[in-house]
């Protein structure tokens, strides 16, 4: 077997598997799902367990349940008899994770953790196991095959306790109700913290930078004023400073086709009186939808009164990798 074919075996065997694992899944998930909210909401976390590479899956499924709302934490089986068991208080839940469920370093632990009235849900492949005897919930990750060809290196059934670990977080995340605005908090950093977190007025062009005429202002001139401030647009307000329409090049060529003598025209006879517009406290992501919608390159965002504060122009938005 060439290394190709061996790819492709390793990576059809634990699909295989994880296809098992669906078939598996039951009454037993939607436990652990409803211990965890429970635990959560109230204001407990969740402790994670596990040794060699069971503990490091255990470290991501610990990472994903804190990054979705869910505070977790790893706990070192080798070092929770020596102090870090501090970290557990009751009413946390222990996610517990062991494929065979006998290992003895985390068999040696679970007397003193079930002192702090914590509930256990077990990540095992063997049903009948110590571990499985003590948990509350027995979630079953037991494999037919590892994709070693030894058949000895913890491949198939790591896979498997990683993607039911993902399975949890997020059932759980869907039963918290847990949304984009809540993801964004504990992700500021980075291209998914810029989009979420964003409002419309951190990315608009402000008023000293936006082209504003008055109705009567002649085409000319308002053609002058776009080209100043280098916009796609102009922006028509009221004596009161209200939005009374747009005026874009678009706007310009088509009735130029029309009428080429019109630049000494006042722009009011040729703006849009009902333009597509954004609230200045939205978020800055919904622009981009805004934009895809209506197919525009240009918004014009107003305040609770209607009155113009400034314009997005896509070309912007590119600059600012909300694209």
């Amino acid at each position: 077997m060439n290394h190709l074919e061996r790819g492709k075996l390793v990576l059809n065997l634990e699909i295989e598997e994880l296809k098992r694992l669906v078939d598996r899944l039951d009454h037993r998930f939607t436990q652990a799902v409803d211990l965890l909210r429970t635990t959560i909401e109230a204001g407990r976390k969740v402790i994670v367990l596990g040794v060699g590479k069971s503990g490091q899956i255990g470290e991501k499924i610990a990472a994903t349940l804190t990054s979705t709302g869910s505070p977790s934490v790893v706990l070192n089986p080798l070092n929770a008899l020596h102090g870090d068991l501090g970290i557990v208080s009751a009413g946390d839940a222990v996610l517990a994770l062991s494929y065979g469920g006998e290992t003895s370093e985390l068999l040696n632990i679970l007397p003193a953790v079930k002192r702090f009235e914590v509930r256990l849900i077990a990540f095992t492949g063997v049903l009948s196991s110590t571990l499985a005897r003590h948990s509350d919930v027995v979630l079953d990750c037991s494999v037919q095959q590892e994709a070693c060809p030894l058949n000895l290196a913890p491949t198939s059934s790591t896979t498997v306790m990683l993607a039911l670990g993902d399975a949890l977080a997020m059932a759980l995340l869907e039963a918290r109700g847990f949304q984009r605005e809540d993801f964004a908090k504990f992700h500021p950093g980075g291209r998914l913290g810029r989009v979420l977190l964003q409002r419309v007025a951190d990315v608009m062009r402000p008023e000293d930078r936006m082209p504003i005429v008055p109705p009567d202002t002649d085409i000319l001139t308002v053609l002058h004023t776009m080209n100043e401030r280098r916009a796609g647009l102009a922006v028509i307000v009221d004596a009161a400073g209200k939005l009374a329409g747009i005026f874009t090049h678009g706007d310009f060529v088509r009735a130029f086709e029309r009428n080429p003598s019109m630049s000494g025209d006042p722009v009011s006879r040729y703006i849009n009186k009902h333009p597509v517009t954004i609230g200045v406290n939205r978020l800055a992501v919904e622009v981009l939808n805004v934009l895809a919608q209506h197919r525009i390159d240009d918004l014009v965002v107003v305040d609770d009164t209607n009155r113009p504060v400034g314009i997005i122009d896509s070309q912007d938005l590119t600059k600012l990798n909300l694209l």
